[in-house]
């Protein structure tokens, strides 16, 4: 057993999860302290570390030719930095009065306790598995991590079917409606939402819903998953909802995803409404000194609202461990809060949301004034113009911007920062319609959409409420 601090005036850190929070985190502190100072012990149970999970449903789609394109980091190259990185290796207990970890290896079971003196937890999320027949049944896949998406791979190598039936219509369900569809399968998304594409107001979700039936793609939304039914051989052959029964050769759950915090819970650490760790602006977890976390296992500030959410992203994640590497270090940095901005897309559909819906803004307490404009990605005689639909809320009397949603084909996706460039700065629409963007015809029309939308915002909320 590992029960010692190391000698001297050297301390341990140690990093429980071996992803982008966890090994940012490892990797800044390296930076700035060398291993005569501090030694880094961090644990990852999987294959592998540093990947980007949100590149998984385009390594299923054939975009990506192989996961090590994913891999920016490998455990390696960790070492070679001077990080003790134990892969295969869970922690399975946080004593926190001790200052201690006890981890168990994943193919042999021995365990063996590790002390610290400064802690990072960057346990990412855990994807909603619903408690219903057939959801164990082999064919039935998550895609949360590179093993999900190899185990996926293999499982498709070896089924005859094209029937592929995703639950869920997020992020990763129509990303994975997308990698489907472009393997040639016949493709089934199952909503329990009104539209598809929750993260938007339903009224923008419908124009996805629309596109994606255009894609070939059969949406069957407001359907309640009772049951995964199974064959002769156990095997996943159908997805079963309250009213009807869609044959399956291989399904994807793609239902969401919730913080992986059960360790942190056992351990007495403070928890937020959403099951996240709760931290300061230092990214510590408040009332522990020597306690930081980050990733998707952590609730982030929403800047527009004030209130405290849970936003599973790459990009948080990123910031997260650059900010607590650097304040293990011996530096100052904080990570302020977000926005909330997204994109993703299925085959040439771009999605893109920042700030908050309209039920957020109710939810906040904030009166608004909502705009939706049609306009086209360039220039309209332009060749190649493709339409584009801007969704803009503005707050009612002071016309501050609180959230864009924009749905259209090529160059709609990345027009969304404008916006949250414009959430952070806290400006009004009226300010943004002075915004000094770039036109030439190939790029946009005279007023980009995203300006068009914050005019007739400012019209709406100088005319006042009717």
């Amino acid at each position: 057993m590992d029960m010692s601090r190391a000698r001297g005036t050297r301390e341990r850190l140690v990093v429980i999860g071996g992803d982008a929070a966890g090994m940012s985190a490892a990797s800044q502190a390296r930076r700035l302290k060398g291993p005569d100072e501090l030694e880094i012990v961090a644990f990852e149970r999987g294959h592998f570390t540093s990947y980007s999970a949100c590149g998984i449903p385009y390594w299923v789609g054939g975009d990506v030719s192989t996961p090590e394109e994913l891999i920016a980091r490998t455990p390696e190259e960790h070492r070679a930095r001077d990080i003790d990185l134990r892969m295969r290796t869970e922690v399975v207990e946080l004593d926190v009065a001790g200052g201690r970890v006890r981890a168990r290896d994943v193919d042999s079971g021995a365990e063996s306790w590790t002390s610290y003196d400064k802690l990072v937890i960057g346990t990412g999320a855990r994807p909603i598995r619903p408690d219903m027949p057939g959801v164990d049944a082999p064919g039935v896949h998550g895609v949360q991590t590179l093993d999900d998406g190899q185990a996926l791979l293999d499982s498709l190598a070896r089924t005859r079917g094209r029937r592929a039936v995703v639950v869920g219509a997020g992020y990763i369900g129509v990303e994975m409606a997308e990698a489907f569809v472009n393997r040639g399968y016949d493709v089934t998304v199952v909503n329990r939402g009104k539209e598809p594409m929750s993260t938007l107001d339903p009224d923008m979700g419908r124009l996805v819903h629309k596109a994606m039936e255009g894609l070939g793609i059969t949406m069957v939304n407001d359907a309640h998953v009772t049951e995964l039914r199974t064959g002769d051989d156990g095997r996943v052959r159908a997805v079963v909802t309250e009213d009807a029964e869609y044959p399956a050769d291989v399904v994807v759950l793609g239902i969401g995803v919730r913080p992986e915090t059960s360790l942190a819970e056992a351990a007495g650490l403070p928890l937020g409404q959403h099951h996240g760790l709760l931290t300061d602006m230092a990214m510590r977890v408040r009332g522990h000194e020597n306690i930081w976390a980050g990733g998707d296992c952590v609730e982030v500030l929403d800047l527009v609202s004030g209130q405290e959410r849970h936003i599973a992203l790459g990009t948080h994640a990123n910031k997260h461990g650059q900010v607590i590497g650097t304040n293990v270090g011996g530096g100052y940095a904080t990570f302020p809060g977000v926005v909330g901005t997204a994109v993703s897309k299925v085959c040439d559909l771009e999605i893109a949301r920042t700030g908050l819906r309209e039920k957020d803004a109710h939810r906040a307490g904030l009166r608004f004034e909502a705009v939706t404009i049609e306009s086209t990605s360039r220039a309209g005689y332009y060749p190649e113009a493709s339409p584009m639909t801007v969704k803009m809320l503005a707050e009612r009397r002071t016309g501050r911007l609180l959230g864009v949603q924009i749905v259209g084909r090529e160059g709609a996706a990345k027009r969304v920062d404008i916006a949250a460039v414009a959430l952070t700065a806290r400006m009004t629409v009226e300010q943004m319609t002075a915004l000094d963007l770039g036109y030439a015809p190939p790029f946009s029309p005279v007023w980009d959409p995203v300006l068009v939308a914050a005019r007739k915002a400012t019209a709406k909320v100088q005319a006042g409420p009717r």
